[in-house]
């Protein structure tokens, strides 16, 4: 009987790690090395310095600033939940109620804020 396709190469039963440069390469494939760098416990933490709040703003200020930010996030999902079809609008109008809930929480400790205490 004929067969119209050679025969597979055979295989080489060695292990990827029979060689030194055989296992080099392996590790180098190894995506959780450049992904998942090990990082020691005791390395103290630098944050990054492109936005920062300075430590001279005051409380109020920064509650204010943050309950505009909520109110106007909020307004955008509401937005654009309304240009959505019916499941995802659902998922928007959830994430923006989640939203409103921080809104509400931000602007009772502002009512409870006293300047000179």
């Amino acid at each position: 009987m004929f067969k119209p396709t050679p025969n597979p190469p055979e295989t080489d039963p060695a292990s990827p790690y029979e060689s030194l440069d055989s296992k080099k390469l392996n590790e180098a494939a190894d995506l959780d090395y450049y992904l998942k760098p090990v990082i020691p416990k005791d390395t103290p933490r630098k944050p990054s310095t492109i936005y920062h709040v300075g430590a001279e703003v005051d409380n109020e200020t920064l509650l204010v600033n943050a309950c505009a930010s909520l109110a106007s996030a909020s307004m955008m999902l509401n937005e654009f939940a309304g240009l959505m079809d019916m499941p995802h609008r659902n998922m928007m109008l959830g994430i923006q109620s989640v939203v409103m809930l921080g809104e509400l929480a931000v602007n009772r400790v502002l009512d409870n804020f006293d300047p000179q205490g």
